[in-house]
């Protein structure tokens, strides 16, 4: 996994990696009390940064072994599905589209049920090194 991976907000979230991979990755987040809004459900941003910071770190991991560089997110799209209080979310990132200029890749997130809480895509700018 690369380095500093869950530093910075991905931790201030809580927001822990299981695998990444060129090809997809999974990271995971224990709800708590402070990734609620006020009505006692997670709250939408909580999953717009799991599906950024997933598709990024899985983004950039692929052109690490295709070329070098990093990747910068450009749009973030994500769908709330299901409200959740309690329990633990999964998130899985899937390739969509990899290309020279930009990526575009799936973020499903699902809780301990397999229940699908959200889902959202990210496009990501490829930056060479």
């Amino acid at each position: 996994m690369p380095p500093g991976l869950g530093a910075g907000f991905d931790r201030e979230l809580g927001l822990q990696y299981l695998d990444v991979t060129p090809d997809g990755g999974r990271a995971q987040l224990i709800i708590t009390d402070k990734v609620k809004q006020p009505f006692g459900i997670v709250h939408g941003g909580v999953y717009c940064a799991i599906v950024e910071s997933l598709a990024s770190v899985s983004g950039h991991s692929w052109l690490m072994e295709n070329g070098g560089g990093t990747v910068v997110g450009v749009n973030n799209n994500t769908d709330f599905l299901r409200a959740i209080k309690s329990g633990v979310v999964t998130a899985v990132s899937t390739p969509i589209h990899r290309g020279r200029r930009q990526q575009l890749w799936l973020i499903t997130i699902s809780d301990e049920d397999g229940r699908t809480v959200a889902r959202g895509q990210v496009r990501l700018q490829n930056i060479a090194a």
